[in-house]
């Protein structure tokens, strides 16, 4: 009696290879893009968010915009009275922790005019004349 061997021959073990790297080579593009365009929406919307709420406290505080202090803007994330001392009056315009920077998941604050990136790690920049608040990262002033 002549015993069978059953098993994959050399040929079919290499198809499935190709084409699990045909696979591979199509599908792993598309999830990086996936991934940046949710890090970019994510900034657009926090950097509305923060927009808004910077106006909110203009509005609140007699047209004096939060400052910057020690690489966030607390005014926004404490309670204040009308002058931004701490108090009660007005306040917190953010809940929670200052928003986080999706390029490179940091939410500190650095001043800045909105020309280019700022060194140092920074989510944002902000003018604290002005008011502004950019996200600190290439692909946002590459646009």
């Amino acid at each position: 009696m002549k015993r069978r061997c059953t098993g994959f021959t050399l040929i079919e073990v290499l198809i499935v290879v190709v084409i699990m790297a045909v696979l591979a080579a199509t599908i792993i593009p598309q999830f990086t893009r996936s991934t940046t365009d949710a890090k970019e929406s994510a900034v657009s919307f926090n950097t509305h968010s923060l927009r808004a709420q910077i106006e909110l406290y203009r509005i609140d505080h007699n047209g004096l915009y939060p400052t910057l202090t020690d690489g966030t803007l607390k005014e926004l994330i404490t309670q204040t009275d009308y002058q931004g001392n701490a108090g009660t009056e007005y306040g917190p315009y953010i809940v929670g922790e200052f928003p986080k920077n999706p390029f490179n998941n940091s939410n500190t604050v650095v001043a800045g005019t909105g020309a280019g990136v700022v060194g140092g790690g920074a989510g944002w920049q902000y003018n604290a004349a002005t008011g502004e608040i950019w996200p600190n990262h290439a692909e946002y002033f590459a646009e």
